[in-house]
């Protein structure tokens, strides 16, 4: 993990807040930004660019947990919530908001290095697990893309399957491109005919 984490940190009460801040800052972490409110939050956080997002509240609510879900799923960070109270249905709806870090009544300033750390690593081990999935999901759609298109020409040219694949290959290679880019093309031109 990096030296000095850059922080964005939305905390409602300010005299909380600003006894984070300066915990975050004996942690060795840079408070970028302070919003009391998630008004700004999207804007804000395209514009620092923060390692981190922190919320300190009370107890999450509803429209704090979308936004960490809009984070999660718009601008990938890790997310730390500090909270006074809670119960398993909101820890629930937080780890599935992407909330990578979830502390109740535990913001002293002895823990919080640790718990950036283990939700920085959660994070990336998670976003590893994520670009794992999507590169199997276009692999295999990739497969479905050529073997329809396989199909097509073993039916139409009367190729064996082995002889199909070989053409697309063949194809792919004369034009420079990925065999599923050319079975792509295959499968449009046999929508045309």
């Amino acid at each position: 993990m990096k030296d000095e984490l850059r922080v964005l940190l939305l905390d409602a009460r300010v005299d909380r807040a600003r006894d984070l801040a300066r915990a975050l800052k004996d942690a060795g972490c840079q408070v970028v930004a302070q919003l009391v409110a998630p008004v700004d939050l999207h804007a804000t956080l395209r514009a620092v660019q923060p390692d981190l997002v922190i919320v300190d509240m009370d107890s999450p609510d509803r429209d704090t947990l979308e936004d960490m879900q809009r984070i999660t799923s718009e601008q990938p960070r890790p997310i730390v919530m500090f909270v006074d109270e809670s119960d398993s249905e909101s820890i629930r709806t937080a780890v599935r908001a992407g909330v990578a870090g979830y502390v109740v009544k535990g913001a002293s300033p002895e823990r919080i290095r640790p718990v950036l750390e283990v939700a920085v690593a959660r994070f990336e081990q998670f976003q590893a697990l994520r670009n794992e999935l999507a590169r199997a999901q276009s692999t295999l759609a990739e497969r479905k893309v050529i073997e329809r298109a396989k199909g097509i020409l073993m039916e139409k040219r009367g190729y064996s399957e082995e002889e199909a694949f070989r053409m697309l290959r063949k194809m792919a290679m004369n034009q420079g491109i990925r065999v599923a880019e050319v079975a792509r093309h295959v499968l449009a031109a046999a929508e045309l005919i």
